[in-house]
């Protein structure tokens, strides 16, 4: 036998060797584990609803374990739950798909990795406008393709500029990500700024175009919502829309995702899911029937809180000496724009280097407080919280943060 052992770098693919752990669950974890030691952690990194589930969904799922709905299912979703999308987009966006059209996920992530691996070739590139979803970039890397990211900043609203969109565009595109309502900026496109950019990929007919409307119930405004494709109908045949119960309705930990598009792509999407994890949970499934038919009110006292902690949370960062934060369209994230205090803080000797990174270790350490850095999401210089937590988690979290940056 031979003695001689591997590195892990020669056992490792070089796939999983180009991407890494998603940082916000990363810090989740560390705060976490600091919590279980007893320090008084405030965690503001996680994106999820503090809500509990609804109710009726609850109660749905209870009754599908009960009627023995517990076996495997068709790999892209029940019947029942892939009409109830197609009423869905029909009812509230205005889109006529089939339920050959529709397809149901392990959750919003797997549909977009789904698709990536259906679409993508080896060198294809694929545009990501930044600040960014932390997976968009290791989901296309993953695929073997060449994630292209686009600086949107604070200074542009957090978004994308059709002559940013038209200078990105080679031969070698072949995805263009779109996310509004934002995570981590909570920046939402109006109808014109999604029309113009419509223009621009309706002259670039080998595009594809991915939409994630993930947070599209998390409404902080009251306008009405506009996805690419009311924009641009005639989109459509190259557009996928991808969207999910976690946010609206409060079931992160259900995992059901969908995604709606051309029926040969959501067919290709359908073969991989085969592959790997095969149907999402049957019981989950019913629960998500529930979700989308049942009555929708349970998604307003989820919103009008949201809305009354956003503006408590910009009007605190915006009274902090340097801090810059947008008030957001959707979503339920503060992303401030933290550089002048970096700065500060380095020249003060407080954090050794001038990054993101250094502030949220800063914040942690020293003061209790998780938060994720903006490089995370391609912004070096900012940090995202979440305020899917209470008041009280809140103001004490901002007292704390204050008190580091002064």
């Amino acid at each position: 036998m031979s003695n001689s052992s591997m590195l892990p770098g020669e056992v490792l693919s070089q796939r999983v060797q180009a991407i890494k752990e998603s940082p916000t669950l990363a810090i989740t974890a560390k705060a976490g584990k600091y919590k279980a030691e007893g320090r008084p952690i405030i965690g503001l990194a996680a994106g999820e609803p503090d809500f509990d589930t609804p109710q009726h969904i609850k109660d749905a799922a209870i009754a599908a374990i009960n009627a023995g709905y517990t076996k495997y299912t068709p790999v892209s979703g029940i019947p029942a739950l892939k009409q109830a999308i197609v009423n869905k987009f029909k009812t509230e966006n205005g889109f006529d798909y089939s339920t050959n059209e529709v397809i149901v996920g392990v959750g919003g992530k797997q549909t977009i990795f789904n698709l990536c691996l259906a679409v993508l070739n080896k060198g294809d590139e694929v545009i990501v406008p930044a600040p960014y979803w932390v997976s968009y970039a290791d989901i296309a890397m993953v695929a073997e393709a060449v994630p292209v990211i686009i600086d949107c900043g604070i200074e542009q609203g957090f978004k994308l500029l059709p002559a940013q969109l038209e200078a990105a565009i080679t031969t070698k595109t072949k995805i263009v990500m779109l996310n509004s309502p934002s995570n981590p900026t909570g920046a939402v496109y109006n109808l014109a700024e999604l029309q113009a950019l419509g223009e621009v990929l309706l002259k670039h007919p080998h595009i594809l175009v991915a939409t994630d409307d993930m947070y599209e119930h998390v409404n902080l405004t009251g306008e009405k919502f506009y996805n690419i494709l009311n924009a641009a109908p005639a989109l459509k045949d190259r557009c996928v829309v991808l969207n999910g119960v976690s946010k609206a309705y409060s079931m992160t930990g259900w995992r059901i995702g969908y995604a709606a598009g051309p029926a040969y792509i959501i067919k290709a999407m359908e073969i991989l899911q085969s592959q790997s994890t095969s149907n999402a949970t049957s019981i989950s499934q019913h629960a998500a029937v529930a979700a989308l038919t049942g009555s929708q009110e349970c998604i307003k006292p989820m919103v009008k809180a949201f809305k009354e902690r956003h503006k408590y949370v910009v009007d605190r960062f915006n009274s902090m000496s340097g801090l810059s934060c947008l008030m957001a369209g959707g979503a339920f994230y503060a992303f401030p724009d933290a550089r002048a205090a970096i700065a500060r803080l380095h020249k003060a000797g407080k954090i050794a280097v001038a990054t993101d990174m250094a502030l949220a270790e800063y914040l942690l350490e020293s003061f209790d407080v998780a938060v994720v850095p903006g490089s995370a999401f391609g912004a070096e210089g900012y940090f995202r919280i979440s305020f899917a937590t209470s008041m009280d988690n809140l103001r004490n979290a901002l007292d704390r943060i204050e008190k580091a940056l002064n």
